[in-house]
């Protein structure tokens, strides 16, 4: 019989109640509201997003990375995995709870991602980042977006501010010639992907692993 679920931390965020939950010695979830956020056993997509954004990266001495969403960190440990130890990675994370779980009980599960020394935490909304670095002379090489819901039917063409048409915009003038944006999807969009060529992406769609629960990792590069 499965071990029942047990909440080891909690706190009332603007969107809700966020909780970290375990069960036996590794296996965590986090939710909102009650709504999975996120889940230890299946982090597929997260090690696809930061392995496959990092392997489409232009040669740099020094790439700069940045990735919206902490989660539980395994999109950052991917991502680190795949760096050179020259590299530097910016997290922006909305919520500092989270900084803290994964410092403190989820930091086995990533071997300590987050006090890598090339990592840096941001506590902002990561459209905030984008917005700004659009419009600074450096750049970043990756943009790997993780958040809790990736684009959709339903999304605003236009005013989503990470999916929709301007912010698209924002994001690749926040990336070096031949830059990666990579995100996570339940499913295929074509509006998403539409609007992703129009603000100047080349597009690669990925559906990892076999069988169960695929969701789409869209990894598109810059044009020059």
């Amino acid at each position: 019989m499965a071990q029942p679920w047990q909440t080891i931390d909690k706190i009332d965020t603007v969107d809700g109640l966020l909780e970290l939950r375990k069960r036996g010695a590794d296996d965590f979830l986090i939710l909102i509201n009650n709504r999975v956020l996120m889940n230890s056993s299946a982090n597929r997509s997260e090690k696809t997003l930061g392995a496959q954004a990092c392997a489409a990266l232009p040669v740099r001495p020094k790439p700069r990375v940045l990735i919206g969403g902490l989660g539980m960190g395994l999109t950052l440990r991917a991502t680190l995995d795949a760096l050179p130890a020259s590299a530097q990675v910016v997290v922006s994370e909305l919520n500092p709870i989270t900084v803290t779980w994964c410092r403190g009980p989820l930091a086995e599960l990533t071997n300590h991602a987050v006090d890598d020394s090339r990592v840096s935490v941001v506590i902002d909304d990561v459209s905030k980042v984008i917005a700004a670095a659009s419009v600074k002379t450096e750049k970043f090489d990756a943009i790997i977006i993780d958040l809790y819901e990736g684009p959709h039917a339903k999304t605003d063409a236009r005013n989503d501010p990470f999916y929709g048409s301007r912010a698209l915009e924002k994001t690749a003038a926040a990336l070096s010639t031949g830059g990666v944006f990579a995100v996570w999807g339940e499913n295929p969009d074509a509006g998403f992907e539409k609007r992703l060529a129009k603000a100047g992406f080349v597009i690669e769609r990925l559906r990892p692993g076999k069988g169960g629960l695929r969701h789409v990792v869209y990894v598109a590069r810059k044009s020059a």
